[in-house]
């Protein structure tokens, strides 16, 4: 199969670049950016491209590509870091410039360049970067930022760079570039779709499984649900055992909503257990979010063994629904120069890490962002109201209570979501926004109520439209709308006296607060 190879130094959008190559139809993986270029290596590969990267190349310990690229015989486009790499490796300069670009930037195409087929002349790219290319080695410039750095650049003879990242949703014909660049330089092949995915990624699981018993570890979430739908389609039903845990740190009525979808799925196994207060007795006092997320995924885990013990099953395999974001977030990308964002429970938790390194954790979703896991969770037959439901984080509540997590603080937290969810429903606005959600911060603010002073907790809103959840803007929700969801809630939450509207985007914050 014609593939176009992606090579991982550490970039947070390493695999996104793959996600939008496959979804131009064609095939695409990544390796670590300093994989070996042999010819096994390069077989079927019709170009490669170089992601971006948390290093600056003029940095000693900064990653390098196998000295045999540029003998590979394929174009080569280098994206931010990648870009800076090829203009360095052939004898440029890179240095640290006086202005960062970070997020939008407006680009000036001056040149001609199959990158840009059908794309306008002055369009908004997305960047990340403080660096600047001052001796381009080679490379004429063919674009520039609204600062007029060089954002593209060529050579004539199959090297491509840009210094924006065009894998992003944010960024204009992007898509569009990235498809010029696979199917129009390189020339390869628009033969790859989910369903292709769907039948490697069984067939994966089955040679992995085999005939032993398979725990599906069930959250509450979107992809733990499509991850139990894709066992049952992959493997014997009998062998599929759907554990649903009950932390304490769910969202309002979500146990019962879990249960009745799994029920749909055809499920033979399913188990729920209420564990809240071993999880409420497990964070007492812990604060950390890092900490938080390790208390709650190390729990997890030992209430599952504790089950999986009772039942009978004890050497069953682990599934879990990870994403490619969990992983590239919490350092575990391809390569080994990821920066860790925020570690997610269901990656770097210790008991976890033992599990993936004995070859007993099952993550088949581990290649995939979440705008990809609602799409297969559609071709599996989910229902909408499940593959539809807004993103939730594996430790539940625990990460939207600022500070210290209590039952209390988790009854009030859900009592307010409940009205923001509700409220969105009820306005129209559930589906245009991608996640929503209230956190609980370690504030008490002073207000008046029937005459009286009194202090109560601030409560912040969030709400977010994105593609992958690599990327965030705030929702722009409308006053009146904001208005009226406050009243509500400061009215019917007694604990919540002031309530606040998060407009940050991702980058520079994260979707989630901790």
């Amino acid at each position: 199969m014609d593939t176009i190879l992606v090579l991982d130094f550490g970039g947070q959008t390493a695999q996104l670049i793959c996600r939008r190559i496959r979804d131009a139809g064609v095939f695409s993986t990544v390796v670590p950016g300093d994989a070996p270029l042999d010819r096994e290596a390069l077989r079927g590969v019709k170009g490669i491209v170089l992601s971006g990267s948390p290093h600056s190349v003029y940095q000693p310990s900064a990653p390098r590509p196998d000295p045999a690229l540029r003998a590979a015989g394929v174009p080569i486009l280098g994206i931010c870091y990648g870009l800076q790499r090829l203009v360095t490796d052939a004898g440029g300069r890179v240095a640290a410039g006086k202005t960062r670009e970070y997020g939008r930037s407006r680009i000036h195409i001056r040149k001609p360049s199959p990158l840009f087929d059908g794309v306008a002349d002055r369009f908004v790219s997305w960047m990340s970067h403080s660096d600047v290319i001052e001796r381009p080695a080679g490379l004429a410039t063919v674009a520039v930022s609204e600062n007029g750095h060089p954002a593209a650049m060529q050579d004539g003879a199959g090297i491509y760079g840009l210094q924006f990242h065009p894998e992003v949703s944010h960024c204009e014909f992007g898509a569009r570039i990235l498809s010029n660049f696979a199917a129009g330089v390189c020339g390869a092949r628009r033969d790859w779709n989910l369903d292709r995915f769907l039948e490697s990624i069984a067939a994966r699981v089955r040679a992995q499984v085999g005939a032993a018993p398979v725990v599906t570890l069930i959250s509450g979430g979107v992809d733990s649900a499509v991850v139990a739908a894709l066992l049952l389609r992959a493997l014997d039903p009998g062998q599929v055992h759907l554990l649903y845990v009950d932390t304490g740190l769910m969202r309002d009525a979500e146990t019962e909503e879990v249960l009745a979808s799994l029920r749909l799925l055809g499920a033979a196994n399913l188990c729920a257990v209420d564990a809240s207060q071993r999880f409420f007795a497990a964070l007492a006092g812990v604060t950390d979010p890092e900490r938080k997320r390790a208390v709650v995924g190390d729990e997890f885990v030992r209430v599952a063994v504790d089950e999986l013990e009772r039942l009978g099953i004890a050497g069953a395999c682990l599934a879990q629904g990870t994403l490619y974001t969990d992983l590239i977030e919490s350092g575990k990308g391809v390569g080994a120069r990821a920066d860790v964002i925020k570690s997610h429970h269901n990656v770097r938790s210790p008991l976890i890490e033992a599990k993936r390194e004995s070859g007993a954790l099952v993550e088949p979703l581990a290649e995939l962002y979440k705008d990809e896991v609602r799409r297969l969770g559609r071709r599996l037959g989910l229902p909408a109201r499940v593959v539809g439901r807004h993103p939730f984080p594996g430790p539940g509540l625990s990460v939207r209570v600022i500070g210290e997590v209590t039952r209390e603080r988790c009854r009030t937290l859900r009592a307010a979501d409940r009205i923001l969810i509700e409220e969105l429903h009820r306005r129209g606005l559930y589906d245009a926004i991608w996640q929503a959600f209230c956190v609980l911060l370690p504030v008490q603010s002073v207000g008046v109520a029937g005459d009286v002073r009194r202090y109560g907790s601030v409560l912040a809103i969030r709400a977010i439209t994105s593609e992958d959840g690599m990327t965030a803007d705030v929702y722009p929700m409308a006053p009146d709308d904001l208005l009226a969801i406050s009243s509500r809630i400061t009215n019917a939450v007694p604990d919540v006296g002031r309530v606040v509207y998060d407009v940050s985007s991702k980058p520079p914050a994260t979707i989630e607060w901790e």
